[in-house]
């Protein structure tokens, strides 16, 4: 990050703060979304209808997140997943998630400036966004750490048979939904595990915080149902007539989001668990 960059950095993170909890307090007086019409309706997967989907290619580019790469096989995202503008990233990620516009503008801001790039000129690559301990990080859930797998943009199978066969709610139909405890469990598991066997293992707050912030988008924007997810973590692909579960008219934000990550992180502990091993 240029000296620039850091000088006004504050008054970014001050702005976007004051402009979530505006939408936050809006989404709480204005009626939700109609399911089916999440999506606007000039977008593509609006109604559940996604362009078809294509594995990435040799070559193609593809990150540590499933949620954006399933976005590229969809061809949502540039299939190859390449010279992507964050301002676009923004744009896509609000119409196919319900993101609120502050989130959708932090989090690529965010990774232009770990990147060293301007949100606003620039392009990157989604393996770009796999930078070790920017947004990637140590004991993700369905990725084995960088030592280990230098190509991010592969999910691990096993990991993710393991994530999903922890769920014990489940939904008004009798299918299988994660939980915050389930999720908490298995990321008190995976940052145990990581750092028994990768002697390079970082972790922080920072770190942990952002790793219970990724899972808990599978309890908010895919409402922890393992039907949805079980295509999207192990394909990296949208299921038949998906849509976002957050019906707020303007989108999931960090404000409301917090009521699912803090929950989720606090109900971590490692300590049990090495002292169990």
């Amino acid at each position: 990050m240029g000296i620039g960059q850091k000088l006004t950095k504050p008054f970014y993170d001050l702005f976007v703060l004051i402009w979530d909890t505006n939408i936050a307090v809006v989404n709480l007086i204005l009626p939700q979304l109609e399911p089916g019409h999440v999506v606007p309706a000039d977008a593509p997967g609006h109604g559940g209808k996604w362009p078809e989907y294509v594995p990435p290619r040799d070559g193609d580019s593809r990150s540590a997140c499933p949620m954006l790469n399933a976005l590229a096989n969809h061809g949502v995202l540039p299939h190859d997943g390449k010279n992507i503008t964050f301002r676009e990233l923004n744009t896509v990620v609000r119409q196919s998630f319900n993101f609120a516009p502050s989130f959708c503008f932090f989090v690529p801001k965010f990774a232009a400036d770990f990147l060293g790039r301007s949100y606003w000129s620039d392009k990157f690559d989604l393996a770009d966004l796999s930078k070790h301990n920017a947004i990637e990080h140590d004991a993700s859930l369905t990725r084995h750490d960088v030592a280990q797998a230098p190509d991010q943009g592969v999910p691990d199978q096993e990991l993710v048979d393991e994530l999903l066969n922890r769920a014990t709610g489940k939904a008004s139909d009798g299918t299988p939904l994660l939980t915050k405890r389930d999720l908490s469990l298995q990321l008190s598991k995976r940052r145990v595990e990581a750092k028994q066997s990768n002697s390079a293992y970082t972790e922080s707050l920072f770190h942990n915080m952002f790793g219970s912030a990724n899972s808990s988008t599978m309890l908010t924007i895919f409402g922890g149902r393992v039907n949805d997810l079980r295509p999207m973590l192990s394909e990296e692909r949208f299921s038949g007539d998906w849509e976002p579960r957050v019906l707020s008219r303007f989108g999931l934000t960090m404000a409301a989001f917090n009521f699912t990550v803090l929950p989720v992180e606090r109900g971590v502990d490692t300590k049990a668990l090495e002292v169990q091993g």
